[in-house]
């Protein structure tokens, strides 16, 4: 064990993130997300929920700065009458870590073809529908 490392950071993931470069994507799946079939690398952390992952991560994970939108997440299909509340909820997550972070929004199978091409993606038990969310990882200034 580590000293100040969150608990919900499996030594997986931990080893993923770093082993990630300057531009390398991670998606945090919800539990309804076909992770599986998806990832080159597919991390399981059943029974987590995304936010507080998501807040985990971002205590070491640098956003790519140069990018407009170093983050993406699912837009909910034309049609679905269902409203998502896991926007807002990763907007102030990622504003509390990056306050210049944007967000795009992606069409459902534009987010699926991107996520095939993730470094990983790690599968959760989040119940929320529309709570995936990809990552673009930035550069660590000194």
């Amino acid at each position: 064990m580590l000293k100040n490392i969150p608990k919900i950071l499996s030594p997986d993931l931990i080893k993923t993130l770093m082993e990630m470069g300057h531009g390398d994507e991670i998606v945090l799946a919800d539990g309804n997300f076909p992770a599986a079939c998806m990832a080159k690398r597919l991390l399981r952390l059943d029974g987590q929920d995304i936010p507080s992952l998501l807040e985990a991560v971002l205590k070491f994970f640098p956003l790519d700065e140069y990018v407009d939108k170093p983050a993406a997440i699912m837009a909910v299909v034309p049609g679905d009458t269902y409203v998502p509340t896991m926007p807002e909820t990763f907007r102030q997550i990622i504003a509390n870590h990056d306050s210049n972070a944007n967000i795009e929004e992606m069409e459902r199978y534009a987010f699926y073809q991107r996520a095939k091409e993730a470094y990983a993606i790690v599968a959760t038990g989040e119940m929320a529908q529309y709570a995936n969310i990809i990552l673009k990882k930035g550069i660590v200034k000194e």
